[in-house]
This record gives structure tokens, C-alpha cells and sequence, in this order.
């Protein structure tokens, strides 16, 4: 598996904190109520309570550490690795009452980013013999996109862009409001940065063949049926071999293979995130 770096701490930690003082706000009750004088140090488990892929202990990690610099986060199970229901996927050491506020900030954000691994994988592992890849879209949780698209290249897919400043994406609004594709292309080469590149998404075999002429990089396949994808890039390939080709719109682990078959170079697809449930996992104090 190639190596996946997390965001800078510049750019995460202010989100954790964020969500710390969501939870614990003026202060955590309970635990503070308990424990008033010297805090004991403990031993923490984090168990696999289904199989899984498991992904977002570095930022678990991290939540500890905002909170008490010399908690000791363990690791035991890699990012990406599949493990199996009563694994014990790492083991933390420190002050208790920074294991305790931690817990459910640290948790959540681990089980939602491994159940997105998860599910990213099984789309994955489904056309791993094609040389068409997967990627994931700007369908994500207001505030957890950057972690969430983690999460996706954690199971094996490829990021898409991660926000609206990444590159040139004309679709069907875009279109409608320019008056056109080739309006659309025109107006932006205007002011585009190099070197960004042009996608224009097409939904007729029409539209595809207005997007090359008019110079797009990418050539994006909207809800086509497989039979209209297979005639849009035998079309492409004949005409420009040199432009990407890109299919979205109601990808499902029941059709991802048929459309990868087309020949395509990429399938961008929500599924992974809109549609994966949260791996559960647990802390237990030993």
C-alpha cells in the first residue's frame, strides 16, 4: 500500500480542537467531578467490535495529545489493514481524565473515517484487475472533507479535487448559465491559471464531441449507460488519446465492474463516504 500522509497539524489541529470543545465545552462534569486531586495514570484498549479496514488512529492519536502531550498512543493495527471483530487495534497510556474527554471525539473520528475505508475498498477491489481507478467527489461532511478524502485514499481510492480552487469543473449548471460548453471553455481560458486543467461533464455523445473540439482536458461521462460510454470513448480515443476520460453519476458495487469496462480512466463516485456506516470500535481501561 502506497503511503498516505495526513494533513499538516496546521491545518488539523485547529479542527480537533474545534471538536473538543465541542464535547467537552466549560468542562467535562463527570470526570472532573470524580477525579478533583491527582490524576492517576491507566492503560486504555481500543477493540474492533466487526471486521474492518481501519483507518484514522494518527488523528486519535493526535485528539490525546492536544489534550495531554504526554499520553502515549500505540498503534497496533496499520492504516488500511483489515482486522478482524475482537481485535485490540491499539493501547494508549496516560492521565486518565485526558483518556476519558478524549474518548468520543477520538472514537468517532476513527470509526467514521475506517467505515469510509472500508466501503472505498470493496468499490476498489471490484475493478483492481482494470486499470480504470476510483475516485471520490465533494459529496463530504461540511468540516471533514480533508479527513474524509484520508479515509477514501486509506481504502484505496484516489482523491478528486478538494475544493473549488483545485481545478476547472464545467457541469450542467455551469453550462445552462454560460449559454453553452463552448461559451463556458471560452469565458474561463480568460482568466485560468496555469496549469489547470479543463473537465466538462457531458451527458450526450453530442456534448462529448463539443467539449474536445473546444479543447477539454478531461471529458466526464454523466449518467450514461454502458453502451453510450463504450461509443463516447472508442469516440475520445479516436479523436484525442491525450484526454482523460471520467465516469460518474449512479455507481454502485453492482454495475462499478460493467463500467469500468468501458475503458474509462476513472470512476468518481460518493458511495464510499455517502453511503458507508461507521466501523464500531471501543475503549476499554484495563
Amino acid at each position: 500500500m502506497k503511503k498516505i500522509k495526513l494533513p499538516s497539524s496546521i491545518v488539523l489541529d485547529p479542527l480537533l480542537q474545534s471538536w473538543l470543545i465541542e464535547d467537552i465545552g466549560r468542562g467535562d462534569r463527570t470526570t472532573g467531578g470524580i477525579f478533583t486531586e491527582d490524576i492517576a495514570t491507566r492503560e486504555a484498549q481500543w477493540v474492533a467490535k466487526e471486521v474492518g479496514i481501519i483507518a484514522g488512529l494518527p488523528v486519535a492519536a493526535r485528539v490525546f495529545q492536544l489534550l495531554n502531550k504526554e499520553i502515549n498512543f500505540i498503534p497496533l493495527a496499520t492504516e488500511g489493514e483489515k482486522v478482524d471483530r475482537t481485535k485490540v487495534i491499539a493501547r494508549i497510556e496516560g492521565a486518565m481524565d485526558a483518556l476519558l474527554m478524549g474518548e468520543r471525539v477520538a472514537l468517532n473520528l476513527a470509526m467514521r473515517l475506517s467505515g469510509i475505508a472500508t466501503l472505498t475498498q470493496r468499490y476498489v477491489d471490484a475493478i483492481a484487475d482494470l486499470p480504470t481507478q476510483l475516485v471520490d467527489t465533494r459529496k463530504t461532511t461540511p468540516g471533514l472533507r480533508i479527513l474524509e478524502k484520508y479515509a477514501t485514499q486509506v481504502g484505496g481510492a484516489v482523491n478528486h479535487r478538494m475544493g473549488l480552487d483545485d481545478a476547472v469543473m464545467i457541469k450542467d449548471n455551469h453550462i445552462a448559465a454560460a449559454g453553452g460548453i463552448k461559451e463556458a471553455i471560452a469565458r474561463i481560458r480568460e482568466t485560468m491559471p496555469y496549469p489547470l486543467t479543463i473537465e466538462v461533464e457531458t451527458n450526450t455523445l453530442a456534448e462529448v464531441e463539443e467539449a474536445l473540439f473546444h479543447g477539454a482536458d478531461i471529458v466526464m461521462l454523466d449518467n450514461m449507460t454502458t453502451e453510450q460510454m463504450k461509443r463516447a470513448v472508442q469516440f475520445i480515443r479516436e479523436k484525442n488519446e491525450k484526454v482523460k476520460i471520467e465516469a460518474s453519476g449512479n455507481v454502485t458495487l453492482d454495475n462499478i465492474r460493467a463500467v469500468a469496462e468501458t475503458g474509462i480512466d476513472y470512476i468518481s463516485s460518493s458511495a464510499p463516504i455517502t453511503r458507508s456506516t461507521w466501523l464500531d470500535l471501543s475503549m476499554r481501561l484495563k
